[in-house]
């Protein structure tokens, strides 16, 4: 493993942290699709967005836009990790007077592009972002993380038909493709599959990796930058849960917080207690 990935690693672990003690602490939230979008996050904060804590609206910068934005927990985490806001308040999730609601306030969280948490509505104003950044000449690159239970949701395709209808280049859709949402499978709410297919009938460039491999996540930022006039989407098939064992997979976590005994069970197996 490279010096860089280490890095990265060591980071990810941090996150997953946060992530736990935030839902913990707020006796409520997201955990389970929280930590399966974990190295995407991670790999676009710190390694791939060109951005700036120290100057939050720097002009020209990468802009991203949590589209599944009940998964906020993971935002926050790589937001204040990042040093947009001291990771001190991460404890305050969900509590009366916290900046740091149920879901991402682009007024009150500095580095936040988007208030999202209506299921579709953040990939069409990606969409849009990304057309304004064209329209004005920016070199701004756009970035919107979906939930694979968020294509049941119309919007999406709309928003996916207007992407490469305007031969939005500028623009990279990831998908947290863990197989799970609120009420069980996708399989067994709503069939998304066959997704690839479905893109690629839309126009967009299609790629695909682990989505909890930072080379293989580098790979396919970097090949999007390459793939023509057209906008591109990173299947990224991921775990539920993933990295917490008793949450992995398990539909149960979608939207619950763990016990005081399970918060320490969790931390335990993520290397014990917060110490940066």
């Amino acid at each position: 493993m490279s010096h860089r990935n280490i890095a990265l690693e060591t980071t990810a672990r941090q996150i997953r942290r946060d992530i736990i003690e935030m839902t913990h602490a707020a006796k409520s939230g997201h955990p389970g699709g929280s930590l399966s979008a974990v190295e995407i996050l991670t790999t676009l904060y710190f390694d791939e967005m060109k951005i700036d804590p120290a100057e939050p609206k720097l002009a020209d910068r990468d802009l991203f836009v949590l589209s599944k934005g009940h998964a906020a927990p993971v935002l926050y985490a790589a937001l204040a990790r990042r040093g947009y806001f001291n990771p001190e308040e991460l404890i305050t999730l969900r509590q009366l007077g916290s900046k740091l609601q149920g879901h991402p306030d682009m007024k009150n969280i500095p580095g936040v592009e988007m208030s999202t948490g209506s299921l579709g509505q953040g990939f069409s104003t990606a969409v849009g972002m990304a057309l304004s950044t064209r329209v004005t000449g920016s070199k701004s690159r756009v970035y919107a993380l979906l939930g694979d239970g968020e294509l049941n949701e119309g919007l999406i395709w709309e928003a996916a038909m207007a992407g490469a209808h305007y031969k939005l280049s500028n623009l990279v859709a990831i998908l947290d493709f863990n197989g799970l949402q609120i009420d069980g499978t996708n399989d067994e709410v709503m069939a998304v599959s066959p997704v690839d297919q479905k893109f690629k009938s839309f126009g967009w460039n299609v790629l695909t990796a682990d989505g909890h491999d930072f080379d293989d996540l580098k790979r396919v930022f970097a090949e999007a930058k390459t793939c023509g006039n057209a906008p591109t989407v990173i299947l990224a098939k991921t775990v539920k849960g993933k990295g917490v064992s008793f949450m992995e997979n398990q539909v149960g976590w979608h939207g619950k917080a763990p016990s005081a005994e399970e918060r320490a069970r969790a931390i335990e197996e993520l290397g014990g207690a917060d110490h940066v």
